[in-house]
């Protein structure tokens, strides 16, 4: 480990450091880097480099070939350094930001934010769902379109195919990004998650019960995944090279396989269903309280990262019952934000802090929260404590309400409107105008220290 440690360290000062990185990835056996400036690298330096057997440029792409099994191990490597540098070489607001997050950080947020990670990428599929299906919702009401589900079922069709298709390879696309996120083969993550997905296993019998393909949605998917890169791992550091590329995917698949199917997979169907049971049973039977309590606290769980952590219960929710109950009620934490951030507007004489305010409330509206959050309400104190005493208002009367969305996750504030269930879309704007205006008043009430100039 310590050879190729200094590998990846050679080949990360050939290539001219991070900054130069466009893209880095690796195949079976090489390492492919895209660069911003080809004239940073030292190809003479990098083709010298003990473990560096050879050099091919293909577009673009400059490859180095480290060997089978070793391009996998010398690309986490160099990753990891360059993790080690971008924390040395963060900005003044960036360092801030990451003091504060530092200060609050739970014990298990860094898990949690591995886990966002493999959801983080298909949020633009999530949005592109939601608001295909917020808008056949639309056509299909007389009162707003008139008879145009009559005239148009084609249209109507093919547009639910739209919003529909990013559910109907939800757990491949999981497994993939699991994989990626866990250090393991992308491929092979797809694979696990096709072997629980299978239509064929229910036609197997195992201990005298048919198996579900799916079962355990999202949950069993990264269960099994996590598994395969840990059996991965520790498979390309026992087999010899030579052997190693044909060998370890072969029993990764046997072994991984076999566990999921016996275990892992009813494992993650229990914890599925547990899951959307009891997030269903609360929203539904908690009423007013419940929503006060998930709304106040979302925002001190987006400080300390453990929100990071909700993000499957969305999936869970949406892949159970056809909607999120979830979200409308933890979108209105911004809202409270949003109403504190006038109040301090109004009330603030330091032009820098007006600036500020002027710059992220936009944003905040549109459900970025962060740029308030750690530039405005929590250096000041008492408004961050507002905005959740604002959040709590308003999600408290959206859980009271039964309004739910589409959509998984991805979006929030007054886009979120655009998702809403038919029917309840007025009620969701009613409660972000009283968590704005609770916000405000909780603010305007409990007062703030007006920093100087």
């Amino acid at each position: 480990m310590e050879k190729t440690a200094a590998l990846a360290s050679n080949i990360l000062q050939g290539i001219g450091g991070e900054k130069n990185i466009r893209r880095l990835e690796n195949c079976m056996t090489r390492v492919r880097v895209e660069v911003q400036d080809d004239d940073q690298l030292d190809l003479a330096r990098l083709k010298k480099l003990p473990g560096v057997s050879g050099y091919v440029k293909q577009g673009a792409q400059h490859q180095l070939i480290v060997g089978p099994g070793k391009a996998a191990q010398v690309v986490d490597a160099m990753r990891a350094l360059m993790i080690g540098e971008s924390a040395e070489v963060l900005g003044d607001v960036d360092r801030n930001k990451a003091q504060a997050k530092a200060k609050y950080k739970a014990p298990m947020s860094d898990a949690l934010r591995q886990l966002a990670n493999v959801f983080i990428p298909l949020i633009p599929a999530f949005i592109a769902s939601g608001l295909i299906t917020g808008i056949i919702n639309i056509l299909k009401r007389p009162d707003i379109v008139g008879d145009f589900a009559t005239h148009y079922p084609n249209l109507l069709g093919i547009l639910g195919i739209f919003g529909s298709a990013v559910f109907a390879i939800m757990n491949i696309l999981v497994g993939v990004n699991a994989a990626k996120v866990y250090g393991g083969s992308m491929a092979m993550g797809g694979v696990m998650a096709g072997i629980l997905s299978s239509p064929q296993l229910a036609q197997i019998t195992l201990f005298g019960e048919a198996l579900q393909p799916g079962r355990g949605g999202v949950i069993a998917v990264l269960l099994v995944v996590a598994l395969m890169c840990w059996v991965e791992k520790r498979l390309r550091s026992l087999l010899p090279g030579s052997i190693e590329l044909i060998l370890n995917p072969l029993l990764t698949t046997l072994i991984t396989g076999t566990v999921a199917i016996v275990a892992l997979q009813p494992l993650g169907g229990w914890i599925s269903e547990a899951i959307a049971h009891g997030a269903s049973m609360a929203i539904d039977r908690g009423g007013l309280l419940v929503g006060a309590v998930l709304s106040g606290t979302f925002l001190p769980l987006v400080l300390t990262g453990l929100h990071q952590g909700l993000v499957p219960i969305h999936v869970e929710l949406v892949q159970a019952h056809g909607y999120n109950a979830l979200l409308p009620i933890l979108s209105m934490a911004g809202m409270g934000q949003v109403g504190a951030a006038i109040a301090i507007l109004l009330k603030t004489r330091n032009e820098r802090l007006k600036k500020v305010i002027k710059g992220a409330l936009p944003v905040g509206l549109l459900g970025i929260g962060e740029p308030l959050i750690f530039g405005v309400t929590l250096p000041l104190g008492k408004p961050f404590l507002a905005a959740c005493l604002g959040g709590a208002m308003g999600g408290a009367l959206i859980s009271y309400w039964k309004v739910a969305t589409v959509i998984t996750f991805g979006i929030s504030g007054l886009p979120l409107a655009l998702t809403i269930v038919t029917g309840k879309v007025m009620l969701y704007l009613l409660g972000c105008l009283v968590a704005i205006i609770a916000g405000f008043l909780f603010t305007w009430l409990l007062g703030f220290h007006d920093p100087e100039e």
